[in-house]
């Protein structure tokens, strides 16, 4: 009997390439390898060797091309260090609205003192110190006044161990509670303390849940083209595995244009079983996580499995329609204009978007996104 290879050579390749694009990111190449092949599924001796096999394939040109993708690294790295330089005198400007800071006034500089503390974890302490011409030295000693429990008052001790709770609160929801949230965990946990008391610490720490965005309509339809008819009529609760799968894709704005996202989810578990980055929406783009979900889940005649999407050009084209007959999967397409036939898809992009996408100001190419897609 043959033995199954696990991984598609779709898979294979994306791993090589990410170890390759993200090396400067760890310590070492082998850091790197452990890093992404534990996201992968596969061992880090088994990235190796994929790498090495592909290193042998490659000839001069592609030794160029990592010293390119170093460079670009480095300028990444400098753009980065002037957006936050440009971002702390924003801020700072913000908070002390006029006048600045004076060495010779004593409330301009524990204002000063303010603003680096509220910031510090976001922008950091020598960045800060550095744009706003304060020595360094001056705000650790402010810092170790704070720190002495015998100069602190009764409020500011407590405040410190609430802190505390919500930072762990708010880390284990991954950054996605608010302060209500927050605030009804802690009530359940036999913490009692204010939900305004909450709020207050929340914003001096900077931390804050995730909101929503407005929706951006990516369907493109053929009213002209065939059609199957929707199998599903919004029913998402299935019994079993590989008995409905969803379809759709998103978009995210980088810095080199758009760069569109799909997934294939399987709507017993909620767990997306296929997903593919592009900066083309094309209809080789779907099928490339469609091709994925097939490997990963092997589904066979006897599951009747329903494939369901909207009636985006993507998924109604030839190439992909018979894919799926090839496949024996069941097409079913929701109605035109109407989000709840696809309601699923829909929930899982704006969750990709809140918990990945946004929490990121902004993202510089495809490779960074397929990056934090696959953490």
């Amino acid at each position: 009997m043959t033995t199954r290879n696990k991984f598609s050579p779709e898979v294979r390749e994306r791993a090589v390439r990410m170890v390759g694009e993200h090396r400067a990111d760890y310590g070492s190449e082998w850091a790197a390898m452990t890093s992404i092949a534990a996201k992968i599924g596969c061992t880090a001796e088994t990235l190796r060797r994929w790498c090495r096999e592909e290193a042998s394939r490659r000839t001069g040109p592609a030794a160029q091309a990592a010293n390119d993708r170093d460079r670009l690294k480095l300028l990444e790295r400098e753009v980065k260090e002037l957006r936050r330089a440009n971002e702390i005198l924003r801020k700072a400007s913000a908070y002390f609205c006029a006048g600045g800071a004076s060495q010779n006034s004593l409330a301009p500089r524990q204002m000063v003192m303010s603003f680096i503390d509220g910031h510090r974890k976001e922008l950091g302490i020598e960045p800060i110190c550095r744009e706003l011409a304060i020595a360094p030295s001056s705000y650790h000693t402010h810092a170790a006044r704070l720190a002495d429990p015998d100069k602190r008052p009764a409020r500011a001790r407590r405040d410190d161990g609430i802190r505390a709770q919500i930072a762990r609160v708010h880390e284990a929801s991954f950054g996605l509670y608010g302060t209500r949230k927050v605030w009804h965990q802690l009530q359940r946990e036999g913490i009692k303390v204010a939900k305004c008391t909450v709020e207050r610490l929340m914003q001096s720490m900077g931390l804050a849940g995730i909101r929503r965005g407005k929706t951006t309509i990516t369907t493109v339809s053929n009213p002209k083209a065939p059609c199957p008819l929707d199998k599903v009529n919004r029913e998402f609760r299935v019994s079993r595995p590989n008995a409905l799968w969803v379809v759709d894709f998103t978009y995210v704005d980088t810095w080199t244009g758009f760069v569109y996202v799909a997934f294939v989810i399987d709507a017993f578990a909620r767990r997306i079983v296929g997903w593919k980055v592009s900066t083309s929406a094309t209809a080789g783009f779907v099928l490339d996580a469609l091709e994925q979900a097939i490997h990963a889940r092997r589904p066979v005649p006897e599951d009747a499995l329903i494939h369901h999407s909207d009636r985006g050009v993507q998924y109604l084209a030839m190439s992909y329609t018979q894919r799926l007959a090839e496949a024996e999967l069941v097409p079913s397409v929701g109605s035109v204009g109407d989000s709840y036939d696809n309601a699923l898809a829909e929930t899982i992009n704006g969750l990709y978007k809140a918990e990945v996408i946004w929490r990121q100001r902004s993202w510089p190419s495809a490779s960074a996104v397929e990056m934090a897609t696959l953490r």
